[in-house]
């Protein structure tokens, strides 16, 4: 069995962060593993509050997993601060995986602030060199690059902006721009358009560290990164489309819908 490791934050509610991750792994069979780089206490409406885990205790984690159990994958999610994102950096400069795929996390479905501007700008000179992906939403992107992107002369401006940064491939998801939610995928080299449908609910709590997790997955796998972006985009659609009316905000996705749907076909 292949294992992945995410670092990231902790959602009380389940349905983004490092649960949403540990589920999407197990989804596409992979061993998941954790280091928790904040606790937060949030529900489908709210981020209430946000604790930074000690950035020895996050160094540790790191060591502990990569010191014993080969990571054939790492997924990278909220980071908080300037302090823990220089951390991990060290840490995964030092162990090298092979694999990294970095979802810049910095606003909450609720529209909390996870990431100040100097965390931001750590990021941008520390992370972005050692993802093998990063996978910015549209609001993500123009902070990362100063950049307005409305158009999709604007989606290519940016991935190679961030590209110029320092990042190896860009999977910039167009979920906040207008009309079909399309990616474009840009390897260094190459443009690709990653076709998707809006689907309409209002439960899409956790999709984009759900969406990262399957690329992750996928990798760890032995796809290639074209092939796990691809296969993660369907993946994430079906996940929407069988989300979970949970709360009074924004519901989850559905992270085990291939299993519910199995389920149902043998009952028949």
């Amino acid at each position: 069995m292949k294992k992945a490791l995410t670092i990231a934050g902790s959602d009380s509610g389940g349905g983004a962060g490092i649960q949403a991750d540990i589920k999407t792994f197990s989804a596409h069979g992979v061993f998941g593993m954790s280091v928790i780089t904040a606790v937060t206490a949030q529900n489908t409406m709210e981020v209430r509050s946000v604790q930074a885990i000690d950035t020895a205790i996050i160094t540790d984690q790191i060591a502990a997993i990569f010191e014993d159990i080969h990571v054939d994958a790492v997924k990278i999610g909220m980071l908080g601060s300037k302090e823990i994102v220089e951390t991990v950096a060290d840490s995964l400069t030092a162990f090298s995986p092979a694999i990294a795929i970095l979802d810049p996390v910095m606003i909450s479905k609720s529209g909390h602030h996870l990431l100040d501007e100097r965390a931001v700008t750590a990021l941008k000179a520390k992370l972005l060199p050692l993802a093998t992906l990063v996978t910015p939403n549209v609001p993500e992107a123009e902070v990362l690059t100063g950049l307005s992107i409305r158009t999709e002369q604007d989606f290519y401006k940016a991935c190679l902006s961030l590209t110029e940064l320092g990042s190896n491939a860009v999977l910039l998801k167009g979920g906040h721009a207008e009309g079909n939610p399309n990616d474009l995928f840009y390897d260094g080299t190459n443009f690709h358009w990653i076709k998707g449908e809006r689907i309409d609910t209002k439960n899409t709590h956790g999709t984009g560290c759900t969406l990262s997790s399957a690329i992750t997955s996928n990798m760890a796998n032995g796809l290639s990164l074209r092939e796990s972006i691809e296969q993660a985009k369907l993946y994430i659609s079906e996940a929407i489309r069988n989300s979970f009316s949970i709360g009074a905000g924004h519901g989850p996705v559905h992270h085990f819908h291939s299993f519910s749907k199995k389920e149902r076909s043998e009952s028949l």
